[in-house]
């Protein structure tokens, strides 16, 4: 069984799948963007107006605020916080942990409020939390197939020495 800091492998048709939710939860709630993360700080998949934002800072920042936030839960005696929330002048930013092991970043303004947000996120993140489950199974079973899911997993040393020579 994975663990929630083991690795998986991302196949099409979960990306299309957590990309299909994100697109679902940008037009009910309103938002700006959607974004999923890994706690690793990998951008996984991200719909909505995103070409002004660097995303690949914004998924390492996230990740390392969950890790922050994280150890600030464990001082109090929590688990972790598994929703944070971040208000500014004219952005606002929803940041919930899926399943422990991926995040989902939502960032909405004034065509939006929070309540909407929130009680749009809980409907997703049951969605989401379906394809990750379908998704460490799959790896999983990929695993125990002794496929490892790495596209150098095929690749020996002699193919190395070869190609370098």
């Amino acid at each position: 069984m994975l663990g929630p800091q083991d690795s998986f492998v991302l196949y099409d048709e979960e990306l299309t799948r957590f990309t299909k939710v994100l697109e679902t939860l940008l037009n009910n709630s309103n938002a700006a963007s959607a974004f999923l993360i890994d706690k690793n700080g990998q951008l996984i998949c991200a719909v909505g107006e995103t070409s002004k934002l660097d995303t690949t800072s914004l998924a390492s920042l996230t990740a390392g605020n969950i890790a922050a936030t994280g150890g600030l839960a464990k001082l109090i005696g929590e688990k972790e916080f598994s929703i944070l929330f971040h208000e500014g002048e004219k952005d606002n930013i929803h940041i919930s942990i899926i399943g422990g092991r991926i995040i989902l970043v939502v960032i909405f303004d004034q065509r939006s409020s929070l309540g909407l947000v929130r009680l749009r996120v809980k409907k997703s993140t049951a969605e989401l939390q379906i394809v990750l489950n379908d998704l460490i199974t799959r790896t999983e079973e990929s695993q125990k197939s002794g496929a490892s899911g790495s596209p150098f997993a095929e690749i020996t040393d002699e193919d190395i020495d070869n190609l370098f020579s």
